[in-house]
């Protein structure tokens, strides 16, 4: 069953169980991928679907960081749900030890010595760990390992 279907079939399931912030998240999710079909003319497959998972994702994680500072914990639980929703669709998350790996592999690759190499470090791992882990992370360790 592709993502797509998986979508359509959970958002039947949480209409008939009446899960509002579920139903929400994924018809958010459905039209984000609906949207970027109309405006390019293509049918996404999931890798194209799991990269707009991550960037809701993304978005999430930087609203729930936004609610925290506003102290309101009705829509930072909300947040929370929405993250845990969007990453049952994700592909497995890399863990920080296997995207360090990952990362001491390419800079072995690339032949980065300093922070001056770090584009192009980040040009040959994004690829690899693409949908896999966030960005943020990933620089965060290149960062780390160059420096």
């Amino acid at each position: 069953m592709s993502l797509k279907e998986r979508l359509l079939n959970d958002l039947k399931e949480a209409m008939k169980a009446k899960d509002n912030v579920r139903k929400d998240t994924i018809q958010l999710i459905r039209s984000a991928i609906l949207q970027v079909e109309k405006d390019k003319k293509v049918v996404l497959g999931d890798d194209e679907i799991s990269e707009i998972l991550a960037r809701e994702l993304k978005n999430r994680r930087d609203a729930l960081s936004e609610i925290e500072n506003s102290g309101r914990a009705d829509m930072k639980e909300k947040a929370e749900r929405e993250i845990e929703i969007i990453l049952e669709y994700m592909p497995k998350q890399l863990t920080r030890d296997e995207l360090e790996a990952i990362i001491r592999e390419t800079i072995a690759e690339t032949g980065a010595l300093s922070l001056k190499d770090m584009g192009k470090v980040m040009k040959a791992v994004m690829p690899k760990v693409k949908g896999k882990a966030d960005g943020t992370v990933v620089n965060e360790i290149v960062k780390s390992l160059l420096a």
